[in-house]
């Protein structure tokens, strides 16, 4: 059996479910109580749950996120949101220093098990300060797992498994995928973290992409079969730990490889995997790694302008084609 709900609903799901089955999972950010979060995830979930449960913060994401990582050491399971991932530059040092490093400063005498959401992405006309894809700076920082689900599915499985790990999770959430609705498996299911997804088969190449591209991925790989070109599109779900093996099993089999991603191009998390591959996988290639990300820029908030910074369909079908000199 299944159902029809969009990935709000879904992450709404995830969070309410592991609220009722575990007392000690709280949820706490800018707007999360009366107002239900600005995407409306929570709401009703205060009153519900009492606000002992689901608080309202100030805004001070240094002071919320450093109070979060106090209460997952003595026990509880915070689930955090950021409101945007762009404010992770107020609240670097409560995450990338205390939390992530944690358990080993401690030789394992502490962990730090929370959740913190960070809605991200462009493409919502919200400018410089709040349109980034900053997985990068997570995925960077040891002690950190990453996810960066890219369906409603995936979102609700991949989110529960993320409340009931030890350690903390950095749920990346492409804002536009918010209101995309789709089929999910009735009653309970976790996904487990570090296992991608093969969404397309293809012996010609592979994507490797997460998140919102995966989308724009597929998209593309519809067009490129047209043509004859069959594309491999490979979901990663979860960025840290990285699935290595899926990555080897498919480029194993169509031995040319894209990465997409809408994150700035330079320094990005795309740079870093084609640089595994390119070490580890070299004999497999039969030509360069090639990467489509955003463009070294600061978002624009114009939408023309917004809508030429991050890859869409035809620029993954521009790159295959490069790829296979097509």
């Amino acid at each position: 059996m299944s159902k029809k709900i969009s990935v709000s609903k879904a992450i709404g799901e995830a969070i309410h479910e592991e609220m009722e089955r575990d007392e000690n999972v709280i949820v706490l950010g800018e707007d999360m109580g009366k107002m239900g979060n600005v995407f409306g995830i929570t709401v009703g979930f205060q009153e519900e749950f009492g606000a002992h449960r689901v608080w309202d913060t100030p805004i001070s994401e240094s002071g919320f996120c450093g109070m979060a990582v106090g209460a997952a050491m003595r026990g509880m399971r915070p689930v955090v949101e950021l409101m945007y991932n762009d404010f992770i530059t107020v609240a670097a040092d409560p995450i990338l220093n205390q939390a992530a490093k944690m358990r080993y400063m401690t030789g394992g005498q502490a962990s730090v098990p929370m959740v913190l959401r960070c809605p991200m992405g462009a493409g919502r006309r919200n400018a410089g300060q709040h349109s980034q894809s900053l997985e990068a700076i997570f995925c960077h920082t040891p002690g950190l797992k990453v996810i960066a689900p890219s369906s409603a599915e995936d979102a609700k499985g991949l989110l529960k498994s993320a409340i009931r790990d030890n350690d903390p999770v950095i749920s990346m959430e492409h804002k536009l995928l918010y209101a995309k609705k789709e089929q999910i498996p009735e009653g309970e299911y976790t996904i487990p973290l570090g296992k991608a997804a093969v969404k397309r088969e293809g012996t010609d190449l592979t994507i490797i992409t997460w998140s919102r591209q995966v989308n724009f991925s597929l998209e593309a790989a519809e067009e490129l079969a047209k043509e004859g070109i069959q594309v491999e599109v490979l979901d990663l779900r979860t960025l840290v730990p990285l699935d290595w093996d899926a990555i080897v099993e498919s480029l194993s089999k169509t031995h040319n490889v894209l990465i997409v991603s809408e994150e700035v191009k330079r320094g990005s998390y795309a740079g870093e995997i084609s640089a595994q591959i390119a070490e580890e996988l070299f004999d497999e290639l039969d030509a360069p790694v090639a990467r489509a990300c955003g463009l070294n820029i600061v978002s624009p908030f114009s939408p023309t302008l917004e809508d030429e910074n991050f890859p869409h369909t035809a620029d993954i079908v521009k790159a295959v084609k490069k790829v296979l000199n097509k």
